[in-house]
């Protein structure tokens, strides 16, 4: 009998990647989504007799209480991400992230397994060109990683739960975002020609959302080796500087120009390289390059209206 698997937050720029990968392996999806972006994400694949569609709220408990019946995994990506959006909108930002977790935890059923997509960015200021590994210290610096490892702490305590410490995200998807760092650097070499980077020796790690996407399904397939566990994921190859980031997104757009901001700052401090060995060492491997999510990008801005597509 093929599994039901709760993904709140379905319609978003991992969840449109996400869902039809778990329709493709036979899982029954149930998707719980506000669609605040009147997103049509999920329209191809409407036609799927294993698919349910839920407008609604993961905050309000009624909601929840329907949608977790029946359901053996509970996969909660809905959530204001990053540090911009969590700072426009505090209040959404700790209801969202946190208390709907908590209200979450409430409600499932011990035998009801839990994967978490955390972040990488409770790392905060990081251990200077030390890596950081699941055992290192936690101090994020933004509303969002602070939500972000709380919550994450809460599932774990729980029990029968995985979590991942996810790089930062890039690539194309259904329910595209512009405003993430790697899609944002791609769009504005080739829309302005020009960049100003702000603390560009800061350090950050990267994970294609398709792999992202393929962690879940690895999670669901290894559940009982890696449960009570949090994993690092992102691109081993990838801790990577603004700057160096910027240099990688030249070699595909050669008149691409960017310079170094002198005297402003990020209000963004965070600055860390990122071990991904402990999942690594569990036979998860990345099947997307930095290059390749590079060159997709130019080819979906050719299509794209920046207005449409950022989290605003």
């Amino acid at each position: 009998m093929a599994k039901h698997v709760l993904v709140t937050g379905g319609a978003g720029y991992l969840g449109s990647i996400l869902v039809p990968q778990l329709l493709q392996q036979g899982y029954c999806v149930t998707v719980l989504d506000l669609f605040i972006y009147s997103q049509a994400s999920l329209l191809d694949c409407a036609y799927h007799k294993n698919l349910t569609i839920v407008r609604g709220d993961c905050r309000d408990k009624q909601t929840m209480q329907a949608a977790l019946k029946g359901q053996d995994i509970v996969l909660p990506l809905a959530a204001i991400v990053g540090f911009p959006a969590c700072q426009r909108d505090k209040t959404a930002a700790v209801t969202t992230n946190l208390e709907a977790i908590k209200m979450l935890l409430s409600l499932v059923e011990p035998e009801q397994k839990i994967i978490f997509p955390c972040t990488n960015s409770g790392y905060g200021m990081g251990q200077g060109e030390q890596y950081c590994d699941e055992t290192s210290p936690i101090e994020p610096v933004s509303l969002y990683g602070q939500t972000k490892m709380e919550a994450e702490r809460l599932i774990l305590e729980r029990g029968n739960s995985v979590t991942f410490r996810f790089a930062t995200l890039f690539g194309v998807s259904p329910r595209m975002r512009t405003d993430l760092l790697v899609n944002d650097f791609v769009y504005r070499a080739l829309s302005d020609r020009s960049l100003v980077v702000f603390e560009g020796e800061f350090v950050r790690n990267y994970l294609h959302v398709r792999d992202a996407a393929r962690a879940f399904l690895f999670a669901m397939e290894h559940f009982e080796q890696m449960k009570g566990q949090t994993f690092n994921c992102g691109l081993s190859d990838a801790n990577l500087t603004k700057l160096e980031l910027c240099e990688k997104i030249k070699a595909h757009i050669p008149d691409f120009e960017y310079v170094k901001a002198e005297y402003a700052t990020d209000p963004d401090k965070r600055n860390y390289y990122v071990s991904n060995a402990k999942i690594e060492r569990l036979g998860f491997c990345t099947q997307y390059t930095l290059d390749e999510g590079i060159e997709e990008l130019i080819k979906a801005y050719r299509v794209l209206n920046n207005k449409v597509y950022g989290n605003y």
